[in-house]
């Protein structure tokens, strides 16, 4: 097998270091993911290897230095994602991250996106009334959803915020228990609670729930009402009914926008009961200023292991929708 050489010149050995990472995990990583040798001359990044693995790598590093040049941080997580987006041809995409934060939280860290996906499903929510964003768990959807709303908050472009949930679980089910409807459902809604705490601080955050200016609720609270000049938030959107979901959308006012979030692998409707997630998203596909944002695995910002636990389950799925398993 013929032995291809690539040779990479970094704009100055700062950039040449924010891309080797700590230790050289950053190229550690690369060598290990393609096969290739890797070696660093003066600012040069040399390549060697078989031709496919090296052109890969090579397409990678070049991504990856450009994205060091405009002063954004390289780690093992942009370096594995990168990776994925060379094998589509696609790692010059890694540069659309190297724009502005999305927000910033009350101690003053910086928002990001970190995945093209995310970078799509924020400029969707900014230039449209009205997004779905669909993907499984760990992608991001609630938490930049939530970022965007305090940010518009903050900026004045809304007096309101509301975050709403369909209680699936919050009937019959959890009647027995003790307290009122919102002690019961109050649970299901704590990722709503600490994104909001984390943007806004513990202080200001319990200030605008007092004053009402945030707007946490089961999504049957939203029945009968108009909701103007607010940014509103429905989450675990697979658990609606097509009903629930008609009733949600059209309670849209004048100044407001709305985000629609959910993973459509994870329904725990009753038997018979369809999504109105699965719904909405086929009925409004062609609606001016509706906007569908899908999300995938690629997109996963937790733990590494879930990416691998999302493709774990995706790939059973397949296999069962094939007839392949019929083992439950």
């Amino acid at each position: 097998m013929d032995k291809s050489i690539r040779k990479i010149c970094a704009e100055n050995a700062d950039v040449l270091q924010k891309f080797l990472g700590a230790f050289d995990e950053n190229v550690n990583l690369i060598m290990q993911e393609t096969g290739v040798i890797i070696r660093v001359d003066g600012v040069k990044v040399v390549i060697s290897g078989a031709e496919k693995p090296v052109n890969l790598a090579s397409a990678a590093v070049e991504s990856l230095l450009s994205l060091a040049e405009t002063g954004e941080n390289v780690d093992k997580g942009r370096v594995a994602y990168c990776l994925e987006l060379a094998k589509e041809g696609k790692a010059g995409d890694i540069t659309k991250l190297s724009s502005g934060a999305v927000a910033i939280t009350s101690r003053g860290k910086p928002i990001k996106c970190k995945t093209v996906g995310q970078k799509a499903y924020v400029d969707a929510i900014r230039k449209d009334s009205v997004t779905f964003g669909v993907g499984p768990a760990g992608t991001g959807k609630t938490y930049l959803a939530v970022c965007l709303a305090v940010q518009a908050y903050k900026q004045k472009q809304v007096d309101k915020i509301i975050l709403t949930r369909p209680a699936v679980e919050a009937g019959e089910k959890l009647g027995f228990l003790p307290g009122d409807l919102q002690t019961k459902v109050d649970p299901y809604l704590r990722p709503l609670y600490d994104a909001l705490e984390e943007m806004l601080g513990t202080e200001t955050y319990l200030k605008l729930m007092e004053r009402g200016t945030i707007e946490v609720a089961p999504l049957a609270y939203m029945r009968g009402r108009t909701l103007s000049n607010a940014f509103i938030i429905l989450d675990e959107a697979q658990n609606t009914t097509r009903e629930q979901m008609k009733m949600f959308l059209t309670r849209l006012g004048d100044g407001s926008k709305m985000v629609v979030t959910g993973d459509v692998t994870q329904i725990d409707l009753p038997d018979g009961k369809k999504s109105g997630l699965e719904h909405a998203t086929r009925v409004l596909k062609d609606v001016e200023g509706v906007s569908q944002i899908y999300l995938t695995d690629k997109d996963v910002v937790r733990n590494p292991m879930v990416m691998s636990i999302v493709r774990a389950y995706e790939a059973d799925a397949a296999g069962r929708k094939n007839g392949k398993d019929k083992v439950e």
